[in-house]
């Protein structure tokens, strides 16, 4: 991993090969623009600036000096705070994933009007899944000097790849609580800023963990995904936008995230654009809390598991290699749309699956009950979390008896 990390640093001509080996569908709105931007030397994104911000988390400290007022951040970040990075290349894989970690929680992703907002009105941050910590930190919530040498407050990865648990921070644990549409929503109400109305429909429509963040007009929100066993898949995204070829196709998937979501002003070091993919390669989920030994269930469920799901959910983190989407069933949109479609649905991990829900790529079945029950397929069906009505696809187990299905469940309580 450190040659190839090495390899992405120093030479152009890999990363321009990486990328266009990386991208499955060149004609899609994700891949066109990257083929007409990335490593392509005197010109595209290699021209942008370099930024390496000076940031610091937001607690309550922070929050007191913002007040009730809706007036700008200015000036609020010390000058004496150092830039995230201190110019050093790592020499191990500890510090690297070290400098990953702090790129994770404290990089802006770009300033964010929305949150800062919510900030000074702790009931609706707790509302939409602004989570604080036992220390009173908001991971994913930074105070940065922007580009222009403004204090504003931004947001960064942790923001919907972190949850907290009894005061306690789950790094890789997606932020299913955090409801971005009701936030913004919210926003526009409360300041009476014009928002698009049908916009302002879609963003309606998308619920706790869920969000769209593909540059088409289609209307095809996703579920946020956890970040554990990410090096195991073989392609990024819940298209399959991205064949994943190791630390160089994550390092340059982040390094263009970056600096997309800033507006294209800048571009993050690309050192810390590799520490960040290794960073989420180390990310591990926490441990199964068993309370009993294995059940007969559980063990009947295994063995359906192995006879029914490993086809599909084949390597280390139970997920698999991408499948045509008129096999998966689900809801097309994702995958044949203009802004990142493959044709394909990637298999999602299933470590934790059971605190993994809503499921599916669109998060629009409940439990894992649902998921495997044939009554979701139904006309009549109410439960998902998307509103009533059928949610077709992915009917592998639904046609398995009550009792098998149940074995099937306790065994993927398990990973």
């Amino acid at each position: 991993m450190l040659e190839q990390g090495n390899r992405y640093l120093s030479d152009l001509a890999y990363r321009r090969q990486a990328l266009l080996q990386s991208l499955p569908n060149h004609a899609n709105m994700y891949a066109k623009q990257r083929i007409g931007h990335y490593a392509l030397g005197r010109r595209g994104w290699d021209m942008l600036p370099e930024w390496n911000p000076r940031s610091v988390g937001v607690g309550n400290a922070v929050v007191a000096q913002l007040g009730t007022a809706d007036v700008p951040t200015q000036g609020r970040l010390p000058a004496s705070t150092p830039q995230l990075w201190d110019g050093r290349t790592p020499r191990t894989m500890r510090e690297w994933v070290a400098l990953g970690r702090t790129v994770f929680f404290r990089y802006p992703l770009r300033s964010e009007v929305f949150a800062e907002w919510a900030l000074r009105r702790p009931e609706t941050a707790a509302r939409v899944g602004i989570e604080k910590d036992a220390s009173g930190k908001y991971p994913g919530i930074v105070l940065f000097a922007d580009v222009d040498g403004r204090s504003r407050i931004g947001i960064t990865c942790a923001l919907c790849h972190t949850a907290v648990h009894d005061g306690r921070v789950v790094e890789g644990r997606a932020r299913r609580a955090f409801d971005y549409g009701r936030l913004r929503l919210d926003y526009h109400q409360d300041t009476r800023e014009p928002v698009d109305a049908d916009l302002a429909r879609r963003m309606a429509t998308w619920g706790p963990g869920r969000a769209d963040v593909t540059e088409d007009v289609a209307e095809d929100p996703v579920a946020i995904p956890d970040l554990w066993g990410l090096r195991h898949q073989t392609a990024l995204t819940q298209a399959g936008t991205l064949n994943h070829l190791g630390p160089v196709t994550l390092a340059i998937r982040q390094e263009t995230q970056l600096l997309h979501t800033n507006h294209q002003r800048v571009r993050p070091p690309r050192v810390l654009s590799l520490a960040l993919a290794y960073y989420l390669y180390s990310l591990e989920p926490p441990p199964v809390a068993r309370t009993h030994p294995e059940t007969a269930a559980e063990r009947r469920g295994q063995a359906l598991f192995d006879s029914h799901c490993v086809r599909c959910h084949s390597n280390e983190a139970y997920g698999g290699d991408p499948i045509d989407h008129a096999r998966v069933g689900t809801s097309p949109e994702l995958a044949t749309g203009t802004a990142r479609g493959t044709g394909r649905y990637r298999p999602s991990s299933l470590l934790r699956v059971a605190d993994a829900a809503p499921y599916l790529h669109h998060g629009a079945v409940a439990t894992l009950e649902d998921l495997l029950s044939p009554e979701r397929l139904a006309a009549g069906f109410t439960r998902s979390p998307v509103g009533p009505g059928p949610v077709p696809g992915h009917t592998f187990g639904t046609e398995l008896p009550q009792a098998d299905r149940d074995a099937l469940v306790a065994y993927l309580r398990t990973l």
